[in-house]
Protein backbone atom coordinates (compact mmCIF):
# COMPACT_ATOMS: atom_id res chain seq x y z
CA UNK A 1 0.00 0.00 0.00
CA UNK A 2 1.42 3.38 -1.00
CA UNK A 3 1.46 6.09 1.66
CA UNK A 4 1.60 9.86 1.95
CA UNK A 5 3.61 11.67 4.60
CA UNK A 6 1.56 14.14 6.62
CA UNK A 7 2.91 17.53 7.71
CA UNK A 8 4.12 16.11 11.05
CA UNK A 9 5.89 13.13 9.46
CA UNK A 10 3.19 10.53 10.14
CA UNK A 11 2.58 8.20 7.18
CA UNK A 12 -0.99 7.60 6.00
CA UNK A 13 -2.05 4.90 3.49
CA UNK A 14 -3.36 6.42 0.24
CA UNK A 15 -6.49 4.25 0.26
CA UNK A 16 -8.57 3.33 3.27
CA UNK A 17 -11.90 1.73 4.03
CA UNK A 18 -14.82 3.95 5.02
CA UNK A 19 -17.53 2.44 7.24
CA UNK A 20 -20.26 5.09 7.13
CA UNK A 21 -23.79 3.64 7.31
CA UNK A 22 -22.61 0.23 8.50
CA UNK A 23 -24.34 0.41 11.87
CA UNK A 24 -24.95 -3.30 12.42
CA UNK A 25 -22.10 -4.25 14.73
CA UNK A 26 -21.63 -7.77 13.40
CA UNK A 27 -21.57 -6.52 9.82
CA UNK A 28 -19.18 -3.68 10.61
CA UNK A 29 -16.80 -6.05 12.36
CA UNK A 30 -16.95 -8.50 9.44
CA UNK A 31 -16.28 -5.73 6.91
CA UNK A 32 -13.24 -4.47 8.82
CA UNK A 33 -11.83 -7.99 9.23
CA UNK A 34 -12.34 -8.67 5.52
CA UNK A 35 -10.73 -5.40 4.48
CA UNK A 36 -7.68 -6.02 6.62
CA UNK A 37 -7.43 -9.56 5.24
CA UNK A 38 -7.32 -8.34 1.63
CA UNK A 39 -4.70 -5.68 2.30
CA UNK A 40 -6.24 -2.51 3.73
CA UNK A 41 -4.25 -0.84 6.49
CA UNK A 42 -6.38 2.28 6.90
CA UNK A 43 -9.84 2.29 8.49
CA UNK A 44 -12.00 5.42 8.74
CA UNK A 45 -14.87 5.67 11.23
CA UNK A 46 -16.55 8.34 13.38
CA UNK A 47 -18.49 8.73 16.60
CA UNK A 48 -21.53 9.53 14.45
CA UNK A 49 -21.30 6.19 12.61
CA UNK A 50 -22.15 4.25 15.80
CA UNK A 51 -19.72 1.47 14.91
CA UNK A 52 -16.43 2.37 16.64
CA UNK A 53 -16.70 -0.60 18.99
CA UNK A 54 -17.21 -3.01 16.08
CA UNK A 55 -14.30 -1.44 14.20
CA UNK A 56 -12.09 -1.96 17.23
CA UNK A 57 -13.10 -5.60 17.50
CA UNK A 58 -12.41 -6.13 13.81
CA UNK A 59 -8.93 -4.68 14.22
CA UNK A 60 -8.23 -6.82 17.27
CA UNK A 61 -9.52 -10.02 15.64
CA UNK A 62 -7.50 -9.44 12.47
CA UNK A 63 -4.28 -10.47 14.21
CA UNK A 64 -2.44 -7.64 12.44
CA UNK A 65 -0.10 -5.64 14.68
CA UNK A 66 -1.74 -2.39 15.82
CA UNK A 67 1.14 -0.25 14.56
CA UNK A 68 0.50 -1.45 10.99
CA UNK A 69 -3.08 -0.11 10.93
CA UNK A 70 -3.97 3.57 10.49
CA UNK A 71 -7.22 4.37 12.33
CA UNK A 72 -9.23 7.56 11.90
CA UNK A 73 -12.24 8.67 13.89
CA UNK A 74 -14.09 11.97 14.20
CA UNK A 75 -15.73 14.10 16.88
CA UNK A 76 -19.42 14.83 16.37
CA UNK A 77 -21.05 18.26 16.38
CA UNK A 78 -22.95 17.83 19.64
CA UNK A 79 -19.66 17.39 21.48
CA UNK A 80 -18.37 20.62 19.97
CA UNK A 81 -21.48 22.49 21.05
CA UNK A 82 -21.32 21.09 24.58
CA UNK A 83 -17.58 21.71 24.85
CA UNK A 84 -16.98 18.10 25.87
CA UNK A 85 -14.16 17.65 23.40
CA UNK A 86 -11.73 15.67 25.54
CA UNK A 87 -14.57 13.54 26.92
CA UNK A 88 -15.64 12.71 23.35
CA UNK A 89 -12.11 11.74 22.43
CA UNK A 90 -11.77 9.46 25.43
CA UNK A 91 -15.15 7.88 24.65
CA UNK A 92 -14.03 7.07 21.09
CA UNK A 93 -10.72 5.71 22.33
CA UNK A 94 -12.56 3.44 24.78
CA UNK A 95 -15.09 2.22 22.19
CA UNK A 96 -12.31 1.43 19.73
CA UNK A 97 -10.41 -0.38 22.46
CA UNK A 98 -7.16 1.27 21.41
CA UNK A 99 -4.32 2.93 23.28
CA UNK A 100 -4.04 5.66 20.64
CA UNK A 101 -5.75 6.93 17.50
CA UNK A 102 -3.78 7.70 14.35
CA UNK A 103 -5.94 10.59 13.15
CA UNK A 104 -8.66 12.50 14.98
CA UNK A 105 -10.84 14.91 13.00
CA UNK A 106 -13.34 17.66 13.72
CA UNK A 107 -16.26 16.22 11.74
CA UNK A 108 -17.88 19.54 10.70
CA UNK A 109 -17.03 23.24 11.19
CA UNK A 110 -19.68 24.18 13.75
CA UNK A 111 -19.95 27.95 13.64
CA UNK A 112 -18.62 29.67 16.73
CA UNK A 113 -17.20 26.43 18.09
CA UNK A 114 -14.60 24.93 15.78
CA UNK A 115 -11.74 27.25 16.81
CA UNK A 116 -12.15 26.48 20.51
CA UNK A 117 -12.53 22.81 19.59
CA UNK A 118 -9.24 22.94 17.67
CA UNK A 119 -7.41 24.37 20.68
CA UNK A 120 -8.54 21.34 22.69
CA UNK A 121 -7.51 19.08 19.80
CA UNK A 122 -4.02 20.55 20.10
CA UNK A 123 -3.99 19.61 23.79
CA UNK A 124 -5.09 16.07 22.93
CA UNK A 125 -2.29 15.88 20.37
CA UNK A 126 0.29 16.94 22.95
CA UNK A 127 -1.00 14.19 25.27
CA UNK A 128 0.41 11.59 22.86
CA UNK A 129 -2.89 9.72 22.52
CA UNK A 130 -3.29 10.71 18.87
CA UNK A 131 -0.64 10.68 16.15
CA UNK A 132 -2.20 13.45 14.02
CA UNK A 133 -5.15 15.84 14.20
CA UNK A 134 -7.18 17.35 11.40
CA UNK A 135 -10.51 18.58 10.17
CA UNK A 136 -13.32 17.44 7.93
CA UNK A 137 -15.64 19.39 5.63
CA UNK A 138 -13.71 22.64 6.06
CA UNK A 139 -13.80 25.19 3.24
CA UNK A 140 -10.88 27.60 2.69
CA UNK A 141 -12.53 30.35 4.74
CA UNK A 142 -12.91 27.95 7.69
CA UNK A 143 -9.23 27.04 7.39
CA UNK A 144 -8.25 30.72 7.19
CA UNK A 145 -10.17 31.47 10.39
CA UNK A 146 -8.47 28.53 12.07
CA UNK A 147 -5.04 29.62 10.85
CA UNK A 148 -5.32 32.87 12.81
CA UNK A 149 -5.61 30.92 16.09
CA UNK A 150 -3.87 27.58 15.60
CA UNK A 151 -0.44 26.57 16.81
CA UNK A 152 -0.66 23.25 14.90
CA UNK A 153 -1.61 23.14 11.22
CA UNK A 154 -4.28 20.49 10.55
CA UNK A 155 -2.67 17.37 9.07
CA UNK A 156 -5.74 16.44 7.01
CA UNK A 157 -8.92 17.98 5.62
CA UNK A 158 -11.43 15.27 4.71
CA UNK A 159 -14.02 16.61 2.26
CA UNK A 160 -16.69 15.51 -0.16
CA UNK A 161 -14.85 15.19 -3.46
CA UNK A 162 -15.80 13.46 -6.71
CA UNK A 163 -15.86 14.33 -10.44
CA UNK A 164 -19.08 16.32 -9.98
CA UNK A 165 -17.45 18.27 -7.11
CA UNK A 166 -13.74 18.52 -7.87
CA UNK A 167 -13.03 21.05 -5.09
CA UNK A 168 -10.18 22.77 -6.96
CA UNK A 169 -10.14 25.82 -4.64
CA UNK A 170 -9.99 23.75 -1.46
CA UNK A 171 -7.40 21.41 -2.97
CA UNK A 172 -5.18 24.36 -3.97
CA UNK A 173 -5.53 26.02 -0.56
CA UNK A 174 -4.65 22.81 1.30
CA UNK A 175 -1.64 22.08 -0.89
CA UNK A 176 -0.22 25.55 -0.17
CA UNK A 177 -0.94 25.16 3.56
CA UNK A 178 0.60 21.69 3.81
CA UNK A 179 -2.75 20.03 4.60
CA UNK A 180 -3.44 16.59 3.09
CA UNK A 181 -6.81 16.38 1.34
CA UNK A 182 -8.82 13.21 1.82
CA UNK A 183 -11.98 12.45 -0.17
CA UNK A 184 -15.28 11.03 1.03
CA UNK A 185 -18.14 10.15 -1.31
CA UNK A 186 -15.66 9.52 -4.12
CA UNK A 187 -18.43 8.13 -6.33
CA UNK A 188 -21.08 10.76 -5.45
CA UNK A 189 -22.76 8.09 -3.31
CA UNK A 190 -23.81 6.33 -6.54
CA UNK A 191 -26.77 8.76 -6.60
CA UNK A 192 -26.02 11.00 -9.56
CA UNK A 193 -25.31 8.56 -12.39
CA UNK A 194 -21.61 9.32 -12.30
CA UNK A 195 -20.54 5.89 -13.56
CA UNK A 196 -22.63 6.43 -16.72
CA UNK A 197 -20.51 9.36 -17.87
CA UNK A 198 -18.98 8.68 -21.29
CA UNK A 199 -15.49 9.85 -20.33
CA UNK A 200 -15.39 7.34 -17.46
CA UNK A 201 -16.79 4.53 -19.60
CA UNK A 202 -14.22 5.23 -22.33
CA UNK A 203 -11.34 5.26 -19.86
CA UNK A 204 -12.71 2.11 -18.25
CA UNK A 205 -12.55 0.38 -21.64
CA UNK A 206 -9.10 1.75 -22.44
CA UNK A 207 -7.47 0.62 -19.21
CA UNK A 208 -9.62 -2.47 -18.49
CA UNK A 209 -10.58 -0.96 -15.14
CA UNK A 210 -13.97 -0.19 -13.61
CA UNK A 211 -15.25 3.41 -13.54
CA UNK A 212 -14.70 3.30 -9.77
CA UNK A 213 -11.04 2.41 -10.28
CA UNK A 214 -10.68 5.23 -12.81
CA UNK A 215 -12.04 7.71 -10.24
CA UNK A 216 -9.77 6.40 -7.48
CA UNK A 217 -6.76 6.69 -9.79
CA UNK A 218 -7.85 10.25 -10.67
CA UNK A 219 -7.91 11.04 -6.94
CA UNK A 220 -4.50 9.47 -6.41
CA UNK A 221 -2.88 11.42 -9.23
CA UNK A 222 -4.36 14.66 -7.84
CA UNK A 223 -2.67 13.87 -4.52
CA UNK A 224 -5.91 12.98 -2.73
CA UNK A 225 -6.25 10.16 -0.17
CA UNK A 226 -9.48 8.15 -0.56
CA UNK A 227 -11.67 6.01 1.71
CA UNK A 228 -14.17 4.14 -0.52
CA UNK A 229 -16.79 2.16 1.35
CA UNK A 230 -17.61 -1.41 0.34
CA UNK A 231 -18.89 -4.46 2.17
CA UNK A 232 -18.07 -6.68 -0.82
CA UNK A 233 -14.70 -8.43 -0.78
CA UNK A 234 -14.17 -8.35 -4.55
CA UNK A 235 -14.93 -4.64 -4.76
CA UNK A 236 -12.60 -4.03 -1.83
CA UNK A 237 -9.83 -5.73 -3.81
CA UNK A 238 -10.67 -3.73 -6.93
CA UNK A 239 -10.51 -0.47 -4.99
CA UNK A 240 -6.93 -1.27 -4.01
CA UNK A 241 -5.95 -2.28 -7.54
CA UNK A 242 -5.22 1.15 -9.02
CA UNK A 243 -1.43 1.30 -8.98
CA UNK A 244 -0.67 -0.52 -12.24
CA UNK A 245 -1.79 2.19 -14.67
CA UNK A 246 -1.67 5.99 -15.03
CA UNK A 247 -4.04 8.55 -16.48
CA UNK A 248 -2.63 11.19 -18.81
CA UNK A 249 -2.89 14.89 -17.95
CA UNK A 250 -5.47 15.22 -20.72
CA UNK A 251 -7.55 12.42 -19.19
CA UNK A 252 -7.40 14.03 -15.75
CA UNK A 253 -8.53 17.31 -17.32
CA UNK A 254 -11.40 15.48 -19.06
CA UNK A 255 -12.58 14.05 -15.73
CA UNK A 256 -12.23 17.49 -14.13
CA UNK A 257 -14.53 18.86 -16.83
CA UNK A 258 -17.40 16.81 -15.35
CA UNK A 259 -17.49 19.24 -12.43
CA UNK A 260 -20.95 20.61 -11.57
CA UNK A 261 -20.16 21.89 -8.05
CA UNK A 262 -22.89 19.47 -6.98
CA UNK A 263 -22.93 17.98 -3.49
CA UNK A 264 -24.59 14.82 -2.24
CA UNK A 265 -23.86 15.77 1.38
CA UNK A 266 -24.57 18.92 3.40
CA UNK A 267 -22.98 22.29 2.65
CA UNK A 268 -20.35 22.98 5.35
CA UNK A 269 -21.57 26.57 5.58
CA UNK A 270 -24.87 25.34 6.99
CA UNK A 271 -24.04 22.99 9.87
CA UNK A 272 -27.39 22.96 11.68
CA UNK A 273 -27.27 19.30 12.65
Amino acid sequence: MEKVKLNNGVEMPCIGLGVFRIEDNNEAQRVVETALKVGYRHIDTAMYYHNEEAVGKGIKNSGIPREEIFVTTKMWNADQRSGKVKEAFEASLKKLGLEYIDLYLIHWPVEGKFIDTWKKFEEIYHSGKVKAIGVSNFKPHHLEALAKEQTIVPAVNQIELHPYLIQEDTLDYCKKAGIQVEAWSQFAANQLGLFDEKVLKDLSDKYSKSPAQIILRWDYQRGVVTIPKSANEERMKQNLDIFDFSLTEEEITAINSLNKNKRVGPDPDHVDF
